[in-house]
């Protein structure tokens, strides 16, 4: 709901509505469907905001703000579960995705936030083609892999979905993506897209670089080079292939072949409105 300039109470903008939200007030529990995953299929660019900040408030202004997706952090963000929980329902207030980059551990560190109802997980640092294909056994149930089975959490609607609808729906609509972020998957990574399961190939410069000795040259020769093979793997085996960006490079990586961009950052985005609100006053 929002507040009219008149002071009465109106509703959120057409877009912005949980249009999965009909199946359960019929009755009919249903998963709710990927934005991302809906974009990506029909050939349209996704744009990804990355949340540090634990606040779920945080995440009702990027989905307000019309982002399709929320790049929420596990691996170097010191959030707990209860955290990212409550994140996801903020963006689903809103109809917007939201992803979580899981720790590196055990299998319950990458089935708890899709079981929190997240639409999808991105698991860091994929270093080889036998390490995706854990990935893909552990996060897909039959018959691509052996993810352990509940279905009595948000994502099953609490046992209120069939569990073969809801095995299915979880293997066709949630997003698995591995990071490619090392020089030593370059080696396999024709066979990492290959993997039946894996969604996305998500390219990470930074760490890639530092992987090199190089760390923070984006435009290295080398880095360069990985960032086209990325996508030029993803593509060749149906995969979907995404990075990191910015408002000044989004253009090129479009161009490039990238459909999923994650192109603004809470943290980057009041530092930098606070100092230019600071500047204008100088």
């Amino acid at each position: 709901m929002e507040n009219g300039k008149d002071g009465t109470v109106g509703t959120l903008p057409p877009q912005r509505m949980p249009t999965w939200s009909k199946g359960m007030n019929s009755g009919e529990p249903t998963m709710r469907p990927s934005r991302v995953l809906a974009k990506l299929r029909t050939g349209q660019v996704v744009t990804s905001c990355k949340i540090n900040l634990a606040d779920p408030r945080a995440v009702e202004i990027a989905a307000l703000s019309g982002f399709d997706c929320v790049w929420l952090d596990m691996e170097h963000v010191p959030n707990t579960l209860h955290d990212i929980e409550n994140q996801i329902r903020a963006a689903q207030i809103y109809d917007c995705d939201a992803i979580v980059r899981v720790t590196r551990g055990s299998y319950s560190d990458l089935i708890h936030p899709l079981e929190m109802n997240a639409a999808g997980i991105m698991v860091p640092h994929v270093l080889s083609a036998e390490d995706a294909r854990q990935v893909a056994r552990q996060a897909r149930f039959h018959p691509i892999g052996r993810r352990a089975v509940d279905g009595g959490n948000a994502d099953g609607a609490y046992c209120k979905i069939p569990l073969a609808a809801y095995m299915a729906h979880a293997n066709e609509n949630r997003l698995v993506i591995v990071q490619i972020e090392d020089p030593e998957p370059l080696a396999e990574l024709e066979k990492i897209a290959s993997i039946e399961g894996i969604d996305m190939l998500l390219f990470g410069p930074c760490d890639f670089s530092h992987g090199l000795g190089v760390p923070g040259q984006m435009d290295h020769p080398k880095v360069v080079e990985a960032r086209r093979r990325v996508v030029e793997a993803a593509r060749s085996h149906g995969k979907f292939a995404g990075t990191v960006g910015s408002v000044d490079t989004y253009r090129a990586l479009v161009e490039m072949g990238f459909q999923f961009i994650n192109i603004a950052a809470d943290v980057t985005s009041l530092g930098q409105s606070f100092q230019g609100i600071l500047s204008s006053l100088q």
